[in-house]
């Protein structure tokens, strides 16, 4: 099965693509034409986008931008909302010819850094709208979606908490980002879309892992509901999940699965896995890459029923080289704005990730040569 699906859309993508869609025509005689849309779904952890105001009921304080001078704070806003709207701009422009209909991103201070990011330049012309919940996080950081409002419609939208306790005092919460879920209508096609941002290996990957297992029960409960209901519908789980492929959040919460002909019918696939098998990863630490930025899909995004609605057709993690460490010992390694408090000029310390999805738009039709 996914030789053969391979095999379809890599003929359809052979050809001119043409306002995100794609037109191409079979090797039988006489020649048929098929038209295809194809868009991008996203993921990007925004690396403390704050804005540069003190919140009286907040810790931004502790951002990097409020460490600085009050007379640079402004102008490295700028800055950053810039590089930002850089990337977003050029995710999927590869295939789709255009920026994601869909991307979450995580670690924005609120929704005022939301409107000043989608009112910059590169992004302004496709009218991004925002999903945003504030979030009882105790660094003051939240999770959001934004969309394309000609492309997607949500539905509803909810914030879903996770609730842990300190490992040292029970008794305590330890506050961390909610699971964003948003349903909604992407060219007409019914999906929901869950945006995490699970909680950080503070204190060492052992000592953290309860939190992260947590945060993946909440989401998978709130999945679990979503597929009872309807066990056909078109999930995509994507975050920074401070957890790789293999991590017990993934494999055993989310039960993620790495090949999609192994999938049961609520089955979720995690096509970021066989790209970290590569040697590709989404974030460096320490000499090592680790993949922790993921778009994990239920089985009806897999099962193509020859593109007569959205499917998956690829995953890829974004890294070209100018979002890359230009020197130094981190060279080739993410190239994150801020090294304590200090602005590098840089984007992010996480590559973002992204899927295509394909959907068939006419039917076959036969063409003269």
């Amino acid at each position: 099965m996914r030789k053969s699906r391979l095999l379809i859309v890599l003929t359809a993508l052979s050809a001119l693509y043409s306002c995100g869609g794609v037109k191409t025509k079979t090797q039988s005689s006489p020649a048929k034409k098929a038209t295809y849309k194809i868009n991008t779904v996203a993921f990007y952890n925004l690396e403390n986008l704050f804005d540069t105001e003190d919140d009286p009921d907040k810790l931004d304080e502790k951002s990097p931008i409020m460490e600085m001078a009050k007379s640079e704070r402004g102008k490295i806003y700028r800055k950053k909302l810039s590089n930002m709207a850089e990337v977003i701009s050029k995710i999927g422009t590869q295939q789709a010819q255009q920026p994601p209909a869909v991307i979450g991103v995580c670690e924005i201070e609120n929704y005022k850094v939301l409107q000043d990011l989608v009112n910059e330049p590169p992004l302004k012309q496709y009218n991004y709208e925002i999903i945003h919940y504030e979030s009882p996080d105790e660094r003051s950081i939240d999770v959001a979606l934004l969309y394309r409002s000609p492309l997607f419609r949500p539905m509803h939208s909810q914030p879903h908490e996770v609730v842990n306790y300190k490992q040292d005092d029970p008794g305590e919460r330890d506050y961390t980002r909610d699971v964003l879920h948003v349903k909604g209508k992407l060219d007409g096609d019914v999906v929901h879309f869950f945006v995490n941002h699970w909680p950080s290996r503070s204190g060492g990957e052992k000592r953290s892992r309860p939190y992260r297992v947590n945060a993946a029960k909440t989401a998978k409960k709130v999945i679990d509901s979503v597929q009872s209901q309807n066990p056909y519908a078109k999930i995509l789980l994507m975050g920074d999940l401070n957890d790789g492929p293999e991590n017990k959040s993934v494999k055993e919460v989310i039960n993620a699965k790495d090949d999609p002909e192994k999938l049961e019918l609520k089955g979720m696939y995690n096509p970021f896995e066989e790209i970290f098998d590569k040697g590709i990863g989404t974030i460096a630490w320490r000499m090592k890459w680790d993949l922790f930025d993921h778009i994990i899909i239920s089985k009806p995004l897999v099962d193509t029923d020859d593109y007569k609605t959205y499917s998956f057709y690829k995953a890829g993690v974004y890294n070209p080289v100018w979002l890359q460490n230009p020197r130094g010992r981190y060279k080739g390694y993410p190239y994150r704005a801020f090294v304590g408090s200090t602005f590098t000029g840089g984007y992010s310390d996480h590559f973002p990730v992204f899927i295509y999805l394909l959907k068939k738009v006419s039917k076959t039709t036969a063409a003269a040569d």
